[in-house]
Order: structure tokens, then sequence, then C-alpha cells
């Protein structure tokens, strides 16, 4: 084939990355993380209930914009940070959002939240409930006049800008 019959392809990084965030509700594929602790073989992730780190870890590793994929909210921010993420005040569509601590009833523990902004006051993370990412409200709706969930941290890429 001669050089003039090549295409030149240029991946576009916002709408594949965007797309791949949107074709993840309802999958099961990152329900689970095992890990062996102390000699035990145990799902880290909680069949579902706790994984929310590694659905946004596992769509922004793939698209090389962290350096690996995480198990915790905490390790993930870190790794957005020394990644090139920026913290910006409102969401842009892809934008990562990290939701405020809570206690879950279950577990007996106290932890974050974190998924992607899609636009139109909606966003997609793991569903503790359905066990897989699911569309919902920016802040899960409001109660008495305020958000059922707050968001603390809202990161951009300048990758995703082109």
């Amino acid at each position: 084939m001669s050089k003039k019959n090549k295409a030149k392809v240029k991946i576009l990084l916002l709408e594949s990355y965007l797309a791949a965030i949107k074709n993840s509700v309802g999958s099961k594929t990152y329900r689970s993380l095992l890990a062996e602790i102390n000699g035990k073989k145990i799902d880290i992730a909680g069949n579902g209930s706790y994984s929310c780190a590694l659905f946004a870890s596992s769509i922004l590793f793939v698209f090389k914009l962290i350096k690996d994929m995480h198990a915790t909210v905490n390790s993930l921010a870190k790794d957005l940070e020394t990644f090139g993420w920026q913290e910006i005040k409102n969401p842009k569509i892809g934008s990562i959002l990290i939701w405020d601590e809570i206690y879950d009833n279950k577990s007996g523990k106290v932890h974050k939240h974190a998924g992607f902004y899609i636009g139109n006051n909606k966003a997609i993370s793991n569903s503790e409930a359905k066990k897989s990412p699911q569309i919902h409200h920016l802040t899960y709706g409001e109660r008495n006049g305020q958000p059922v969930r707050k968001i603390t941290k809202i990161f951009w890429h300048k990758k995703l800008d082109s």
C-alpha cells in the first residue's frame, strides 16, 4: 500500500472515553476485585457493593489517564492528583466526581464515593444496591433543599480538552 492510500486515524479521546463510561451502565465487569489477605482470598469489592473506585479507575486506566487501577477512592484521588488532574469548581462532561463520606450500615465503615459527570445534572457511578454502574442525579437528588450526597472534589484533565 502506498503512503497516499494510508488513512490517518486519530482516536477521539473525549468521545471514546464518554462512550466507555455510558456503555458501562449495568455492566457486571467491575463487580469483583480479588485479593489475598492473610492467606485468605477475599473479594475486596464486595461483589459490586464497593466497586466505585474500581469502576472509575478501570475506565481511566484504559484511556491512559491514570497510572493504575484502584480499590479505594483515596488511592484513586491520589493517582488523579499525581497524574495531572486538576481540581475544578464546576463539573464538565467527563469530569471525575468525589462525593463525601457516608456511613455504611452493612459494613459498619465510612467510605467515599467516585464516579463521572455526564451532563444535565447526571452522573454515572457504581450503585451499591444494583452492584453495577448506574446513571443518577449529580447529588443523588435533594432532601430538605440540600444535596443528598455532597460533592467534595471535581477533577478535570487537560487531555480531555483536545
